[in-house]
């Protein structure tokens, strides 16, 4: 039996390390443009290695500044979401919080649509998405501050008052937003997508993901204790309000970036650490890994469908709702949800 259960453990751990690799290169493939996987693979290495150029310039395109930094993305978004999801589930205790419980989604939405109203750049939208993202987060953790007990049921609390709001004015924002241009841009932006990825931004707001990810990994072990309690927390000696701040303004970094680069993506962060733990367990030094992997295979998946399945992409947030719910509802149903 012991050995059956080391088995397991590492054909598990192989998958998680080598199933985001596969799926990487095949969402290369996937497309209205063709292009055959070892072409793929050459053109990949064409910048280092000194390979013949057999290809065509348009395929070399197709591959460098279409499909590249969608995939790239579509990769740290998936991990982000998702390890930012386990986080928040540890710290707060709960297995029905994702990472926009704290009105992320709400306030980055709100500044995105201010800025397509005001705007035409995709930079400004980007960068006022992340601004009020962050600022929404501010003002939930303000709020949770005049309460001194029961901090973590007022933060959550806070998030919904938040969000409440800055839904409030998003719904204002399309109210007076021209009908035939700016208000399909800003309905467009909140359900999620990925057509409008570039290098410049994907650079500054994947660099943030992946160092955020990084420090959250490390972190890990510490968001075991913060999930055992806040008595069980202090008995080992760790300050809390600290800890679970750290962890939090991660997550929100995390969630900010990612919500910028490629709008309002659901059911991703609250579904995938549920998958994680029944793969992996509840230990987060194990989960966060698992999550970042799973995370990015399951948005690479989603957003291959969105490219494929019709001659009009559909919406990332439109895809990841229809799987993440009836889903949630299987794991609900068979009582594989917990935290």
């Amino acid at each position: 039996m012991h050995f059956l259960v080391n088995n397991r453990k590492s054909i598990i751990s192989v998958l998680l390390w080598v199933t985001p690799v596969l799926l990487f290169f095949i969402s290369f493939v996937s497309g209205r443009y063709p292009i055959a996987l070892t072409t793929v693979i050459q053109i990949l290495f064409s910048s280092i290695l000194p390979l013949d150029h057999f290809w065509t310039p348009m395929a070399e395109n197709v591959v460098f500044q279409v499909r590249l930094p969608r995939i790239l993305a579509a990769t740290v978004v998936g991990a982000g979401l998702s390890a930012a999801g386990a986080a928040f589930q540890g710290v707060f205790r709960n297995p029905l919080v994702s990472p926009y419980i704290l009105g992320v989604a709400s306030g980055a939405g709100f500044g995105a649509s201010i800025a397509i109203l005001l705007s035409d750049s995709t930079l400004m939208v980007q960068l006022s998405a992340l601004f009020f993202g962050l600022f929404a987060v501010f003002c939930t953790y303000a709020i949770s501050k005049v309460y001194q007990t029961a901090p973590t049921l007022v933060l959550i609390l806070g998030g919904v008052v938040v969000g409440a709001f800055f839904s409030s004015l998003i719904s204002l924002v399309k109210f007076v937003a021209d009908p035939y241009e700016k208000l399909p841009a800003i309905v467009f932006w909140l359900m999620g997508s990925l057509a409008n990825v570039n290098v410049s931004v994907l650079t500054s707001a994947g660099l943030i993901i992946v160092l955020a990810l990084g420090i959250l990994t490390v972190l890990s072990w510490r968001i075991n204790i913060l999930s055992m309690g806040e008595v069980e927390a202090q008995a080992f000696g760790v300050d809390t309000k600290r800890e679970r701040g750290i962890i939090i303004f991660l997550c929100t970094l995390i969630t900010a970036a990612a919500t910028c680069l490629v709008g309002i993506i659901g059911w991703v962060g609250l579904v995938i650490p549920h998958i994680a733990r029944l793969l992996v367990g509840p230990d987060n030094r194990k989960l966060i890994p698992a999550c970042i992997s799973i995370g990015a295979c399951y948005l690479l998946l989603v957003d291959t469908m969105a490219r494929v399945v019709s001659e009009v992409e559909i919406p990332l947030g439109i895809l990841t709702a229809s799987i993440g719910a009836p889903f949630f509802a299987y794991l609900i149903m068979k009582k594989k949800v917990g935290w």
